[in-house]
Formats: C-alpha cells, structure tokens, sequence
C-alpha cells in the first residue's frame, strides 16, 4: 500500500512538472498550426490621383501599401520616413558605422549565429540540462550568460559613472 502512494505521488509530481504555459521562451513548437507573427496587416489599396505618380514595378520591390516597420519607428520617433527608404547611412552615423566596421564584417552573420545558438543549446541539452524547475528553458539555457542589472549599477556607481536612476531592486 505504502509503494502504491508512492508511486502515485510522484506520477503526480512528474506530471505536474511537465505541464504549464512556458510562453514565448519555449523552444519547442508545440503545435503545427501557423505562425502568428507572420501575419502582417496591409494598408487599404486606394487609387491615387494621377497613375503617373506610381513608382515602376520591380520584381521584388517594396508595394505602396507594404508595411514599414522601420519607417514607423523613425517616425514614431520624431525623423522622417524617408531616412528609412534612403538604403545608405545617415551622414551623423557614418564615423559609428565606420568604428563598428573597421575589423570588418561578415555579410552572412545572421545564418553564423543562428547556428552557433543552434550548437550550443544542444551541448547544454548533453550535459543535463533537463528543464526542470520552475523557469522556462531559454532562462535556464542562457542562466551563465545572465547580467544581474543591479550589480553593475553598484559597480558603475562606485567606479564615480553618472548612471540613471533605477527602481529598486526586488
């Protein structure tokens, strides 16, 4: 009788470990269904004033009604659309973009991240890492490589760097 409340009680812990809403932080697709994100809303199709207004047609080009989140986000922020469509760097940031690039760049680096991200989730899937507990998956995969926010406050404020005010800490 003693086993069968045993073995009970830890199906039942087990159980409840696995369940739970993990959020947009887990790593596992749990349904087939499509992707959320991947819907954008257009704007309304209107005939402008005169056809002669409209751009050429491109193979691949940008539609008049295609969404611009970059150019809403400039705007949002006080400059101009444009500055998004430009395709060159604004004249105020070529010396940072300069900087940024002096050791050069590496025009496929989005795919080398994805991958090194990809390899190293999987060395921590090796060692144990089991997702137990009570955070999701990508907290605990990337725990080592967590900055504490209050820490460094200290330490900026003890070294005499003007830092913002922040809340306190929990």
């Amino acid at each position: 009788m003693r086993a069968m409340i045993f073995a009970t009680t830890a199906v039942l812990a087990l159980s409840a470990c696995a369940g739970g809403d993990r959020g947009l932080r887990d790593l596992r697709s749990s349904s087939g269904g499509p992707d959320e994100f991947t819907v954008l809303p257009v704007g309304p199709l209107a005939l402008p004033e005169s056809l002669n207004t409209l751009p050429a047609p491109t193979p691949g080009g940008a539609n008049l009604t295609d969404p611009n989140p970059g150019g809403e986000a400039i705007v949002a922020l006080g400059g101009r659309e444009s500055a998004a469509r430009a395709g060159g760097i604004p004249s105020a940031d070529a010396a940072l973009v300069a900087r940024a690039g002096r050791h050069g760049t590496d025009p496929n680096i989005r795919a080398t991240l994805a991958s090194e991200d990809e390899a190293f989730r999987n060395r921590r899937a090796r060692v144990g890492f089991l997702g137990l507990g009570g955070r999701d998956r990508y907290f605990q995969a990337y725990a080592a490589q967590a900055l504490d926010a209050y820490a460094e406050l200290t330490r900026f404020r003890n070294l005499g760097v003007a830092t913002p005010t922040a809340p306190p800490a929990p």
